[in-house]
């Protein structure tokens, strides 16, 4: 594969790039974006590419950067709300004892939280140490919640194949997860 071929970094590397993405973003939204940006960087910036990293290295790069970039405008982009003026109205995010007008939104389970974000950042890793075609029917089985015959159509596979595969990345899944302190023992 020529190491500037524009036309495949999406089907090549697109998957990858949008776990990469989701994981520090936590938004499929915000990961598609960045994704996008990554892709219209790269093309930019092809004649300045030297080759000395794989393209899934130089792209990684570049999406490092624009996900940093992404996470900067979000901060920027918090709503002050404005008077006629233009001017932020701050005071009026308080009453007059000082409290805040809206209540703040309720913070949830913090350590449930961290758990949650913990086992979504484990099942990302497991999931990318998948053979492709097992991430792809897995991905689309198990996350997508296509039947076997949408999966067998979309990847040109056998019930059969599609099922021994399905198989496999459940079994590496389970295995994977339980190798990074998610088992049923460890869980009671």
């Amino acid at each position: 594969m020529d190491t500037l071929d524009t036309h495949s970094w999406l089907a090549d590397h697109g998957d990858y790039l949008f776990r990469v993405a989701r994981r520090r973003l936590h938004s499929d939204e915000l990961a598609e974006d960045a994704v996008q940006e990554t892709l219209l960087a790269a093309i930019e910036a092809r004649a300045r590419y030297a080759g000395n990293a794989s393209p899934r290295t130089w792209l990684t790069g570049i999406l490092k950067h624009k996900v940093v970039d992404l996470i900067r405008r979000q901060v920027r982009e918090v709503g002050i709300p404005r008077d006629a003026d233009g001017e932020e109205a701050v005071d009026s995010l308080f009453k007059q004892d000082g409290h805040w007008a809206e209540p703040v939104r309720p913070w949830g389970n913090p350590q449930a939280e961290a758990e949650l974000g913990q086992l979504r950042r484990v099942l990302d890793e497991c999931a990318d140490r998948l053979r492709p075609v097992m991430a792809q029917v897995f991905s689309l089985r198990e996350v997508a919640g296509m039947e076997t015959d949408e999966i067998c159509k979309e990847l040109d596979i056998t019930p059969t194949n599609c099922w021994v595969l399905l198989h496999r990345a459940r079994l590496f899944m389970r295995q994977c997860l339980e190798l990074n302190g998610f088992s049923k023992a460890g869980a009671a």
